[in-house]
């Protein structure tokens, strides 16, 4: 069967979400055993199918492992486009955490994030930051526009692939806010 090249596109989140979804339920797991002796510490609620947990866990990583770059911007950019940009990006991620780690919480999800510092495409290495934190000037600027763009292309890819295949309510409907931002920003 033939798919147009969108279709193609479409499909690699959704295949990559359902490994996610694959991992957190212990078939495989992002490098790291399934940890059997630590369950949650709440039951989770069954509101919250697989594709909901793995989304809102891969989105706090990605949003928690981009402020680091984006706080690197203030003193090292001088480019306005790009410092107008982090101050965007960080203003909604920062809104999205406090949402985010309410669902976390909610649905019982274990304090050890098992996709931080997984790579991944648009997830913010500390490697990259460490390697930001040298740079001056365009150079930096470049790197931290190619950084937030992989972060905000990929959080939306994640965020349709929720929208479409989660069941909570409350977690579809912030994924749906996560598109817009995500695609606002990227068209700015």
């Amino acid at each position: 069967m033939s798919h147009s090249p969108a279709v193609r596109r479409r499909a690699i989140p959704v295949a990559g979400l359902l490994a996610i979804v694959t991992a957190l339920t212990g078939v495989a797991g992002c490098g790291r055993p399934k940890d059997e002796d630590n369950p949650p510490a709440v039951a989770p609620s069954a509101e919250f199918g697989g594709t909901d947990l793995a989304w809102i866990e891969i989105t706090i990583a990605m949003d928690e492992q981009v402020q680091p770059l984006l706080a690197l911007v203030p003193e090292q950019s001088r480019d306005a486009k790009t410092q107008a940009l982090a101050v965007k990006v960080q203003a909604f991620t920062g809104t999205e955490l406090a949402q985010l780690r309410a669902l976390h919480d909610e649905a019982g999800l274990p304090a050890q994030n098992p996709h931080e510092g997984m790579p991944m495409p648009g997830l913010v290495s500390a490697d990259t930051v460490k390697k930001a934190s040298t740079l001056r000037g365009a150079a930096f600027d470049e790197l931290v526009r190619e950084q937030i763009s992989a972060h905000l292309k990929q959080g939306r890819n994640l965020a349709e692939s929720e929208e479409k295949a989660g069941t909570d309510q409350r977690t579809r409907a912030l994924a749906s806010d996560v598109i817009h931002t995500r695609t606002e920003a990227l068209s700015s």
